[in-house]
């Protein structure tokens, strides 16, 4: 570690939560009810979740495309910290997705997501064809990491000049430096670091929250 590194270790990140986290009830009863699944680990955490909502308010962000929704935790996040703002939620899992459904349906929020189970690939060439374009402000990805690269072109095209991409799970547990791990998709987010670290059509930072978010700004 160089000397203007802190490591996190777990007594810190505790410290970190205590001195910052703002997780309305709604949110914490989703983490909650999410925490008994056996995939729970797909989940963004809960600072991940608020600093998405900073960023989504410090842009002005009027709609949102969410590619991979899960149980919806990072959508109600997003809905919660800036009402107002519509968002467009891929995903092909029922099953995931009923959870969400429910849990913004109590918080009110449930009228600004539209929620389409597809293939994301799918979804976003629909909305492209559908006049979408370049119409979406923020954008985050957390999905099948095979296909993150792929998502990366499709979504550029319907997000903004100067809006945001947010993508996620890019230090893949540390994974990503593991040379002996040639697993589907650690080749997958290891493409997708490379993919970011070159392309010139986006400003980026990688921030070491969760499990690692790139922000990729589109110029």
């Amino acid at each position: 570690m160089g000397k203007n590194i802190t490591e996190i270790t777990e007594p810190l990140y505790d410290y970190i939560l205590d001195m910052t986290l703002r997780e309305p009830p709604e949110l914490a009863a989703l983490r909650e009810e999410t925490a008994s699944l056996s995939s729970h680990g797909m989940q963004i955490s809960r600072d991940q979740g608020q600093f998405m909502g900073l960023l989504a308010n410090l842009i002005g962000a009027e709609r949102y495309l969410e590619i991979g929704t899960f149980t919806g935790y990072s959508a109600l996040a997003l809905a919660l910290a800036r009402p107002g703002l519509n968002l467009t939620c891929c995903d092909v899992s029922e099953e995931w997705t009923a959870i969400g459904r429910r849990h913004w349906e109590s918080a009110g929020v449930a009228d600004r997501i539209d929620l389409r189970l597809a293939p994301a690939l799918e979804t976003l060439e629909a909305l492209k064809e559908a006049g979408h374009s370049e119409r979406y402000d923020l954008c985050f990805i957390d999905a099948d990491k095979e296909n993150m690269p792929n998502y990366v072109d499709a979504a550029y095209d319907l997000l903004r000049p100067g809006g945001l991409m947010m993508v996620d799970n890019v230090l893949w547990s540390g994974a990503v430096i593991e040379e002996s791990d040639q697993s589907e998709s650690t080749v997958g987010v290891r493409a997708l670091n490379e993919k970011l670290r070159d392309d010139q059509r986006f400003d980026i930072s990688l921030v070491p929250i969760g499990d690692g978010l790139t922000l990729a700004r589109k110029l």
